[in-house]
């Protein structure tokens, strides 16, 4: 018995009809009959009941036909499986984002990876940016989401979008008649996130004032909440303010045009992995989505 004869049986029992089921198969209906009846023959059964005006199944042929199915599923399933595995594409993919990455967004990029790559099991890491690239340079992420600037020769990165820079307080906070040299101000630890706190700090500069930075955290959500709260002011990308809607916050847009930052997507140009093409893709087009949002 082989795989042809399984097929064969199948084709037959689906169609209920010798012809249409040799016109399926591309083959004449004598040699189709033939394999049928040589299958017959090796099982010791009848599969099925032959008149000049119909074909139905057995009850054998009715159970034959459950085992078939199943058979030809799991051997659809192995080699599946077997391809990925061939092709990189199971295992585990290591995925490094910064605190201030859309969470929908990156829910909407698993969904995709997941019907893409079934047997892929990605894992996360939230993390700064200056972490991520050294997990990059060790081989301990194949991709990560981060904000620019990246120095390091053997490491690739795509652009992703610039990001304005605004600075958001609570709705209490009148930024017509501020004095920011009173104002307390919340920002990313500075050995955590140091190139973060940096930009706050010249920003702040360039608008002519030193910020008194009295709270610090290691996430944008935590750092929202807490103004938010009326607890100080905080600089942050523009793009933040709407992944929480909930919070009752406030933006003042800046003029500088130095204000800014840009969100990049980091790899190791030695990646071997065959998914790293399909997550860059896959980001790149629901980053744009979420900016026309």
């Amino acid at each position: 018995m082989e795989i042809r004869h399984l097929i064969y049986f199948k084709t037959v029992a689906e169609e209920l009809h010798f012809g249409r089921a040799a016109e399926r198969l591309f083959m004449s209906q004598p040699p189709l009959s033939r394999q049928i009846k040589d299958l017959e023959d090796e099982l010791g059964v009848i599969l099925f009941f032959r008149t000049n005006k119909r074909v139905e199944l057995t009850e054998a042929g009715k159970y034959f036909l459950e085992e078939v199915v199943e058979i030809l599923q799991n051997l659809e399933h192995s080699k599946t499986i077997t391809k990925q595995i061939h092709n990189n594409i199971s295992g585990e993919f290591k995925l490094g984002y910064i605190s201030s990455t859309p969470k929908q967004m990156l829910a909407t990029v698993l969904k995709q990876i997941q019907q893409k790559f079934p047997y892929l099991r990605v894992s996360l890491f939230e993390t700064s940016t200056q972490k991520q690239k050294a997990a990059l340079e060790n081989g301990k992420l194949d991709l990560g989401i981060m904000r620019a600037p990246i120095y390091a020769s053997e490491l690739l990165v795509t652009p992703l979008f610039e990001d304005p820079m605004v600075i958001a307080g609570s709705t209490e906070v009148d930024f017509k008649n501020i004095n920011f040299f009173n104002e307390n101000f919340i920002s990313f630890n500075q050995k955590y996130a140091s190139e973060y706190h940096r930009l706050t700090i010249n920003t702040c500069n360039r608008m002519g004032f030193e910020p008194k930075i009295v709270h610090q955290s290691n996430s944008m959500s935590s750092i929202l909440e807490l103004v938010s709260q009326g607890l100080g002011l905080a600089v942050v990308p523009a793009s933040t303010i709407k992944q929480y809607p909930h919070l009752k916050l406030k933006i003042l847009k800046l003029d500088d045009v130095d204000s800014k930052t840009e969100v990049i997507l980091v790899s190791n140009i030695k990646s071997k992995n065959s998914a790293l093409a399909e997550f860059i893709q896959c980001i790149q087009k629901e980053y744009l989505k979420f900016n026309k949002g």
